[in-house]
């Protein structure tokens, strides 16, 4: 808050500067001048401070918070620009045509700004994603830090980096790409993903005996979020349309000319699927190797070498 009572300070000297100004000097355009000055200080003090101190006390969610005082600075400089073109423009036609020909010139030559800023507005209205929300957005992967008016930080992930686990990097993005360009939220309306791990067994392994062991660990470790999963699959259905899903883990079994591959697939938490896959595929290997029967396969080649008799 220090930084808001600075600005307050400095707008405070700026009105009485503008009032010592018009009480020297009358004149229209120092009247106006004061007027807009004291406008700015007047908005700023009910938006920036009031507002925004009451929202914060109140409010606990961090997220809930965050959107909540985002949109009270839009609506605040909004109405900054709107009251300020009002103090020197007096005739209300008159100020619909500056907005109008302000506007087209703009679309035209900041379009870029323009669509960044209906972006943000498209992202704040629909829902597209909010803060803490991990997606991915023109080839990007990351957690959302921040939704500005023209841009969305976030912390980015994979890269270089195998998995969903975050790099360091910032990744900015224009709000723009939200008109043009699809958009995949992994944690909106629930936090669940499906994802598998592929067993590649041996013909000559017991694979009905490796069905069982690798089924029965993937219930035993996702049955916390099996139950999550379904009560939010419950809670999605009334707001979308969304055909009965079978969330309880599942083998599936291919024929292959080199083995029988063995595709388990379960529900994890979207943010721990690179923790989750890596524990089952420990687990499973272990279980596995303590079994006699069951060989796990690999690409090999085997080479022949046959020898000619000499005549």
């Amino acid at each position: 808050m220090k930084r808001e009572y600075t600005l307050f300070l400095v707008l405070v000297i700026a009105a009485i500067a503008a009032s010592a100004t018009w009480f020297f000097f009358p004149e229209p355009v120092t009247y106006h001048l004061f007027l807009s000055v004291l406008a700015v200080t007047v908005i700023y003090t009910i938006f920036s401070l009031i507002l925004d101190t009451v929202f914060r006390k109140k409010i606990t969610d961090t997220r809930t918070r965050y959107t909540a005082t985002k949109v009270i600075s839009v609506l605040e400089i909004l109405l900054m620009a709107i009251i300020v073109a009002r103090i020197w423009i007096e005739d209300f036609s008159t100020l619909v045509v500056f907005f109008g020909i302000i506007g087209a010139g703009l679309a035209i030559a900041l379009q870029d700004v323009v669509k960044n800023f209906a972006g943000s507005i498209t992202i704040i209205l629909a829902g597209t994603y909010t803060v803490g929300d991990r997606i991915e957005i023109d080839g990007r992967y990351g957690d959302v830090m921040d939704i500005g008016i023209m841009n969305t930080t976030m912390m980015e992930l994979r890269s270089w980096v195998d998995g969903d686990q975050a790099t360091g990097r910032l990744t900015i993005v224009p709000n723009g790409k939200v008109i043009t360009t699809p958009v995949s939220n992994y944690t909106k309306d629930h936090s669940f993903i499906w994802d598998e791990i592929q067993v590649p067994v041996t013909y000559r392994s017991d694979w009905r005996r490796a069905v069982e062991i690798i089924i029965s660990i993937a219930q035993h470790e996702t049955a916390e979020i099996n139950r999550l999963a379904e009560k939010e699959i419950g809670e999605i259905g009334e707001k979308y349309y969304l055909p009965k899903r079978d969330i309880e883990p599942a083998v599936y079994i291919r024929i292959t000319d080199n083995w029988i591959m063995l595709s388990v697939r379960y529900v994890t938490k979207a943010r721990e699927r690179r923790i989750m896959h890596a524990r089952l595929s420990r687990l499973i290997l272990e279980a596995i190797e303590k079994e006699k029967g069951i060989e796990v396969s690999s690409s090999t080649m085997e080479v022949s070498i046959i020898q000619k008799k000499a005549e």
